[in-house]
């Protein structure tokens, strides 16, 4: 249709919806936005699902990996990363040469040179010790002298005569007189029979050996001092060995009770042990006198009987 003006109107294209259609067209759109929400929903719900799955899988990852609660000292707070066990290793002893010997606890100067025949003072000496000739476990101590190098002497020249000058003594002073030793006197340390005689050749035979009753008395064979009292040394039992002077030590073996310590200052018959058995059960006592180390024959210092 064409109005007079010659504009076409356009009004009768557009469809003209009744109150009917106009309230169904209304509860069709409402049920299209109600289905889009419960869609969306359904992927709201979906995804927060997954989202619990993948925290908990995380969670549990961690609680599975590999570390080590902190530490808290005195407020602070410290990590404490694991390591591993320390093994000590051993630490090698020296080795102790043929003529060494290496000095064990409860050891004596006397006992170590008792026992290899060597005189005490040799061993001093060689390993520059001073009486009270102290030693400590451990110790590695030389048995042997060391060999000297020997230096050539340097030529000899034509010295000039030279004026021989007499030492003279100060007025009131006398000069130093060497130290002499004072003789021994030997005794008996315990009557009884001779069960067996000394041998030079055989080393079981160091001394003698006298035959008693199992708690007899024994007595120093003469003044000195004990020098070492104790069951250290095989083959001897429980042992007393007395230095009497520079040269000479009396041992007294198998005791079954000892009297005296190391130290102790004893007298010429003074009781200081009283006799033992051997390892066979017999009743007696072993009995050595050494001379700077070497054993000698005490028949032949005893007095006769």
């Amino acid at each position: 249709m064409v109005d007079g003006g010659g504009a076409a109107d356009h009004s009768g294209d557009l469809p003209i919806l009744t109150h009917e259609q106009k309230a169904a067209a209304t509860l069709a759109y409402h049920d299209d936005r109600k289905r889009v929400s419960g869609s969306i929903a359904v992927l709201l719900t979906r995804a927060s699902r997954l989202s619990v799955l993948l925290v908990t899988l995380v969670l549990l990852a961690g609680c599975t990996a590999s570390w080590r609660a902190p530490v808290e000292t005195r407020g602070r707070t410290l990590s404490a990363p694991a390591r591993p066990a320390v093994v000590p290793r051993a630490i090698p002893q020296p080795v102790v040469a043929a003529d060494e010997y290496r000095v064990r606890r409860g050891d004596t100067l006397y006992q170590i040179a008792w026992s290899r025949g060597i005189d005490y003072r040799e061993i001093a000496r060689w390993n520059g010790l001073r009486p009270p000739y102290r030693i400590y476990a451990g110790q590695v101590l030389r048995l042997k002298a060391v060999p000297q190098r020997r230096v050539p002497p340097p030529p000899s020249t034509p010295a000039a005569p030279r004026k021989t000058v007499r030492p003279t003594t100060p007025s009131g002073v006398r000069p130093s007189m060497p130290k002499v030793q004072r003789s021994l006197a030997w005794d008996w340390p315990v009557r009884g029979r001779i069960a067996s005689t000394f041998n030079e050749s055989d080393s079981l035979r160091s001394g003698i050996k006298i035959a008693g009753r199992a708690g007899d008395r024994i007595n120093a064979a003469e003044s000195g001092k004990v020098v070492y009292s104790g069951s250290g040394l095989i083959g001897y039992g429980r042992l007393i060995i007395v230095k009497h002077n520079d040269n000479y030590l009396s041992a007294y073996g198998h005791n079954r009770k000892i009297l005296v310590s190391e130290g102790d200052q004893v007298t010429k018959g003074q009781k200081i042990a009283e006799m033992g058995a051997t390892n066979h059960g017999n009743p007696l006592l072993h009995f050595e006198i050494r001379r700077d180390g070497k054993p000698v024959d005490p028949m032949q210092l005893l007095p006769r009987r």
